[in-house]
């Protein structure tokens, strides 16, 4: 229990971060485009355009809260969305996950970090 109420104190699994420039976005002024989508198979997690994570164990991935595994259910949560409407979307629409990318990174590091711990308990 207390590897979970205490995620935020837990060593930051080291992810491999590799950032390479998207042209496209920059000339054009405007954030890397959002991605956050994984890989299970490579152990890979795209951030956005720029930004991708590499080396997460495969026991990462077993970790589940409901019908997602931990770092799934991050991305989901974490993911640009619309809201349907037009009124909503127009004033209230202001979340942009370039303003929050280094905090999810970081979360996605401890995250994978207590999911390969809570694998472990779990398999003992």
């Amino acid at each position: 229990m207390d590897l979970h109420l205490g995620y935020e104190a837990v060593d930051p699994w080291p992810l491999k971060r590799t950032d390479v420039r998207d042209d496209k976005a920059h000339d054009a002024a405007l954030a890397p485009k959002c991605l956050l989508r994984a890989n299970k198979d490579a152990g890979v997690i795209e951030i956005d355009s720029e930004t991708t994570l590499s080396g997460v164990p495969a026991e990462a991935w077993t970790y589940r809260l409901g019908s997602l595994c931990a770092l799934e259910w991050i991305l989901d949560q974490y993911r640009e969305k619309k809201p349907k409407d037009p009124t909503i979307r127009a004033k209230f629409d202001t979340y942009r996950f370039a303003a929050h990318k280094d905090e999810v990174i970081d979360l996605l590091q401890r995250v994978t970090t207590v999911s390969v711990r809570t694998a472990a308990i779990t398999a003992a």
